[in-house]
């Protein structure tokens, strides 16, 4: 029998001794011990991961949000079981506003580790419910990948756990895992689905799911759409993850953008393109969700925002002091507006929008992806409606970032590809989003502050990209 079958047995299995299932470890009875067990490995492994948000902090412990046994591994058997956890790691407060994340863990568990799976090793369990077993990250191991996807066939309740299913799926798609992600990880399905595994989860609806299965609604095709997700049932629902199309042979703009500026040739075409894409997808989204108006109070909550984030980046990176006058002029162009009864639309928006996410299919059509805004703002604030410039300003900066990126340095290629952009855009929505320059500039000025803030912690050498927009927006503001 394959290993997929095998799999699809013990999934047949557990489905008919769930009650079993939840008296083991996974269950409430047991889950103080299983984590007392877990933690020293917990502590190795977990800030090691690229998705890991505290780095930096210590990790003063753990508690338990919940445990679910999806594969159970009996003493019988040498595995693979597979143990879905809930963890929340406690670490010393950054802001006063934080809290201690919670991380989603898919554990595989076996007697032996096989070499194959040396790397996905954590450690050896030394005492508790899983003593001498052996625990490894779940998602490298096919099996456990094929079991994931049977849930998602064969939808419903287990533990802690809901699985949801909008459209059929065929059976035995190989998997593998890709390993270009940060904040989350993600397993490609026979090259036909891909599963997006949020890692660090927040109470609420995730936008990576809710914005997609809202554009679905409307028909909209620049967005795959769900094909099935899974949920936790804790005190406040959780999106764990979702299922969908995986377009193959589609590339990212960023890596097309590059090559572009390494041959030489120009990106207008498919800048005014990926113009168009964006606003089909922002009217999509206006049809299908609510659309508030930022007056003056609204005006002055988001503007307050900005001067925050600017304040608290310039404390962080020394270099950006000298700018902060003429930056703060940005907001404050939009603040006096506000007061002066002007109000803008909003609505709902990607949220964080750049060349990295949107793909070109090998028809040339383009598509965005990945709708979970900036995994470092609170849930409610990227769910939150937002100028659709927000994202017309994530994308200004992609360009910039792209040119910035290639040696020479070729401003004039992302004048105009800035420009397409903007110009698309307004062919497909009827208003040009460099019609409102103030509210263009101040998002601009607020992405470009983020930036300095990211580079200065995680890529120091990347600082001069985001400090030439820097330099430029706050000579233009001032």
């Amino acid at each position: 029998m394959s290993e997929a079958a095998s799999t699809r047995v013990a999934l047949a299995k557990n489905t008919t001794t769930r009650k079993t299932a939840r008296r083991s470890p996974g269950s409430s009875a047991g889950t103080t011990a299983l984590l007392t067990s877990l933690t020293p490995l917990l502590h190795e492994w977990l800030p090691r991961q690229r998705w890991f948000a505290g780095k930096g902090q210590p990790v003063t412990g753990f508690s338990l949000v919940a445990a679910t046994e999806i594969l159970p591994l009996d003493a019988s058997t040498t595995g693979p079981g597979l143990l879905h956890l809930l963890v929340r790691a406690h670490q010393p407060s950054r802001t006063p506003q934080s809290h201690d994340d919670c991380y989603q863990l898919l554990l595989g568990v076996r007697t032996t580790l096989p070499p194959r799976l040396a790397g996905a090793l954590i450690g050896q369990v030394a005492d508790g419910p899983l003593a001498g077993r052996t625990l490894y990250e779940g998602l490298h191991d096919p099996r456990v990948a094929d079991l994931l996807l049977e849930r998602f066939r064969n939808p419903g309740s287990l533990g802690h756990l809901r699985f949801e299913r909008a459209a059929p799926i065929p059976p035995g798609l190989a998997p593998r895992v890709l390993d270009t992600e940060q904040s989350n990880s993600s397993l490609v399905y026979g090259d036909a689905y891909i599963l997006k595994i949020f890692r660090r989860v927040f109470p609420g609806i995730n936008p990576d799911l809710e914005l997609p299965l809202a554009l679905a609604r409307e028909g909209c095709g620049r967005v795959p759409a769900p094909v099935a997700w899974f949920e936790a049932e804790t005190p406040e629902p959780l999106t764990l993850g979702v299922l969908q199309p995986f377009l193959r042979g589609a590339q990212d703009g960023w890596r097309l953008a590059l090559a572009a500026l390494a041959k030489g040739d120009d990106f207008v075409p498919e800048a005014h393109a990926l113009g168009r894409a964006t606003a089909e997808v922002h009217t999509a989204l206006a049809t299908a969700l609510p659309t508030p108006t930022l007056a003056r109070e609204r005006t002055g909550h988001l503007v307050a925002g900005m001067i925050e984030r600017l304040e608290c980046a310039a404390q962080a990176v020394p270099a950006l002091v000298p700018y902060v006058p003429g930056l703060r002029a940005a907001f404050d162009a939009v603040a006096a507006l506000g007061r002066t009864g002007k109000g803008w639309a909003a609505q709902r928006v990607h949220g964080d929008l750049h060349l990295g996410q949107t793909l070109r299919g090998e028809d040339g059509f383009w598509s965005l992806i990945d709708f979970e805004g900036e995994p470092a703002r609170p849930l409610p604030e990227r769910r939150s409606p937002q100028p659709t410039v927000r994202d017309v300003a994530g994308m200004l900066r992609s360009f910039d970032y792209a040119a910035r990126s290639h040696q020479p340095w070729n401003p004039e290629w992302a004048a105009r590809c800035r420009a397409a952009y903007c110009e698309g855009y307004a062919r497909a929505a009827g208003t040009d989003p460099r019609g409102e320059p103030e509210l263009l500039r101040a998002h601009e000025t607020d992405k470009a502050v983020y930036e300095v803030l990211y580079e200065a912690r995680h890529r120091p050498d990347w600082l001069p990209v985001p400090m030439a927009a820097i330099h430029r927006l706050a000579s233009t503001t001032a």
